[in-house]
């Protein structure tokens, strides 16, 4: 089915109903001969309803929305202007704002693609014209846009906490807790954040190391003039309070993520309003915008739930949990085999394939075998970062390429992501080593 399932996609078709059609053309020839029990398609509707009533899910649009809207307000290009000429006077002093501005519109509005195509239309034409590296240009700008899938809030995170916390309950009932404990999307937002800005940190150490030892790949822009400390701060408000009102409420346990996807969407609504952005043709077309990627996920979604079933009607989770428990080594090689398969996984297929048709399948498995839930989906979500810049289908890749300059070669953009995939699987290796990275700031905040 997966073999299948990777040939049809390299094909062209759909996610979503390559997804549902490979496994239903499964299901029937399985039943015809007579090595599938069809009564498991019964459970198809209530798995579908189950998934369009979900209301951790709800996170989703509003996320969405709230993040097309900070787009069509242009607050990051008012937050890159700040940020440039206030750092842009020193030897890469542009990547290092095109790193924080990422971190900031990450935990703004959780969307790569948004920051991406954002910091490539702004950023990167001043960068080549000031004399930076192209390799060096485009990979921060691609990198940091991915700073979206793990600073949160998150819909990666969303999506990854609700599939975590289905299996969770499923890895306890299989063991004999009949009172199952649960993981929440809030946890791994707040599980986050650590290794998020500790990945910051790698990125700003990268940058400043190439200006000590090659300063003519990023040269100062001398012509820059520091902003006025009141533009500077009216550049830099917006973003903090509405960060603040969205993961302030979720970690004071004010609001859910779902509530707090919600005060997002409104505070960046009100954002729009103030800045005198906001009418009835741009409110429209934010709301088109969130309806179509919200149809993409929720179909996708329906079509990995097809799979999934039809996968284990065949018997195949119960084939990969014999397999893990055979192999030497016992949990730590089948982790790495799953975070060695999932980065591979990420060449061919997007996050959200990953999300809905893997995690369901391994997170179980491996949850029995003792992994603390939060600390593995942080792990899960830190490697699916990475497929954003993993050819020949990162998307970040995709988003730069439709917006950089002609003189841009296809090739300097892969080039130039390869260092920062190798600091995102450091990163990835330091949380192995030392799982507290996640796991200390949710079990601090939910102490009495």
């Amino acid at each position: 089915m997966f073999a299948v399932i990777c040939l049809v996609l390299m094909l062209g078709y759909p996610v979503a109903f390559s997804l549902a059609g490979t496994a239903m053309l499964f299901a029937g020839l399985g039943i015809s001969l007579g090595h599938f029990d069809p009564s498991f398609l019964a459970a198809l509707p209530n798995r579908l309803f189950g998934t369009i009533n979900n209301t951790t899910l709800i996170a989703v649009p509003l996320f969405v929305f709230m993040g097309v809207m900070l787009e069509r307000s242009r607050l990051a290009e008012e937050l890159l202007g700040n940020m440039a000429a206030l750092f842009g006077r020193r030897p890469g002093g542009l990547g290092f704002s095109v790193v924080l501005v990422g971190m900031l519109l990450a935990a703004s509005t959780g969307i790569v693609g948004a920051t991406v195509v954002t910091m490539g239309l702004l950023s990167l034409p001043s960068m080549l014209q000031r004399g930076y590296d192209p390799k060096l240009a485009t990979g921060t700008i691609c990198a940091t846009g991915t700073l979206g899938q793990i600073i949160p809030p998150s819909i990666a995170l969303v999506l990854l906490g609700d599939t975590l916390s289905s299996a969770y309950q499923q890895a306890q009932l299989d063991m004999g807790v009949f009172s199952p404990k649960t993981v929440s999307v809030g946890d791994l937002f707040i599980g986050a954040l650590v290794p998020g800005l500790l990945l910051v940190g790698l990125y700003l150490i990268y940058l400043l190391t190439i200006t000590l030892i090659q300063p003519q790949r990023a040269p100062a822009a001398k012509e820059l003039t520091a902003p006025e400390p009141g533009a500077w701060i009216k550049g830099l408000l917006p973003p903090i309070l509405l960060i603040v009102a969205v993961l302030g409420s979720i970690l004071s346990g004010a609001a859910t993520p779902t509530e707090a996807a919600g005060v997002g969407a409104l505070g960046a609504t009100l954002l729009a309003a103030v800045k005198g952005r906001l009418n009835a043709s741009r409110l429209a077309e934010v709301a088109r915008e969130t309806l179509l990627v919200t149809c993409m996920v929720f179909m996708i979604l329906i079509g990995a739930a097809v799979f999934s079933l039809v996968f284990r009607g065949f018997g195949g989770d119960e084939l990969i949990q014999h397999f893990f428990n055979i192999m030497p080594g016992g949990a730590f090689t089948a982790m790495l085999l799953v975070m060695v398969v999932i980065f591979l996984l990420g060449f061919i297929l997007d996050f959200i394939e990953i999300t809905f048709v893997v995690v369901p399948i391994i997170a179980p498995i491996l949850l029995k075998m003792g992994f603390d839930p939060v600390w593995l989906g942080i792990m899960i979500a830190l490697n699916l970062q990475t497929s954003f810049l993993t050819p020949p289908f990162g998307f970040a890749l995709f988003y730069l390429r439709g917006v950089a300059p002609a003189q841009i070669r296809t090739v300097d953009i892969y080039r130039g992501v390869v260092p920062f995939i190798g600091l995102q699987l450091l990163m990835l290796i330091a949380l192995a080593m030392w799982p507290s990275l996640a796991t200390w700031l949710p079990e601090m905040i939910r102490k009495p």
